[in-house]
């Protein structure tokens, strides 16, 4: 009698360990991919449990989503209210560093892809004095093509930085009227 519970319960702890284990990650955070001060950094897939296994993971975004052809049309010489109209609002804002605006994004999908990206907005005397980040960016069809999975398996080729231009409308002029 006493083997047969202890039979049971070493059964019923054996499948709860299984059914478990497809909750929690194989993949330590961040684990690949080497970052640069300013570009695009796409990280590999995860596992899966047994090979076959997936559980579900939803797709998160974080953060400002900042394309190849919005950090084209931030110049020097624009206005706070100029760069807010082109970029949005930035994500970070320091107290400490009020003269600089930080716009980070990291989309993590559902695959284990993660795409993160961050472009920092300098000021001098309330104007834009430099830009760090955005030369690999992706631009906004890129962008689009990477979170539909247009493709199965698929990924949007980053095109050069050459063939951007700034997209229409314009900044507001800094002038008043």
């Amino acid at each position: 009698m006493k083997s047969h519970s202890l039979i049971a319960v070493i059964g019923m702890f054996a499948a709860l360990s299984v059914a478990l284990s497809g909750c929690s990650s194989t993949k330590a955070p961040e684990q690949s991919a080497a970052t640069d001060a300013s570009g695009v950094k796409v990280t590999g897939k995860s596992n899966s449990l047994f090979g076959f296994l997936k559980p579900y993971r939803i797709d998160i975004q974080q953060g400002n989503f900042v394309s190849r052809e919005m950090v084209a049309q931030v110049r020097p010489g624009l206005t706070r209210d100029q760069v807010r109209f082109v970029l949005g609002t930035p994500l970070l804002n320091d107290m400490f560093h009020s003269n600089r605006w930080d716009y980070d994004f990291r989309l993590a999908k559902g695959n284990g892809e993660i795409m993160s990206s961050r472009v920092s907005v300098f000021f001098k005397d309330g104007l834009v004095e430099h830009v760090d980040g955005g030369e690999d960016l992706p631009t906004e069809s890129e962008y689009l093509t990477l979170i539909t999975n247009s493709k199965a398996g698929a990924k949007a080729a980053f095109t050069s930085s050459s063939d951007v231009k700034p997209a229409a409308p314009e900044a507001p002029s800094s002038s008043k009227e």
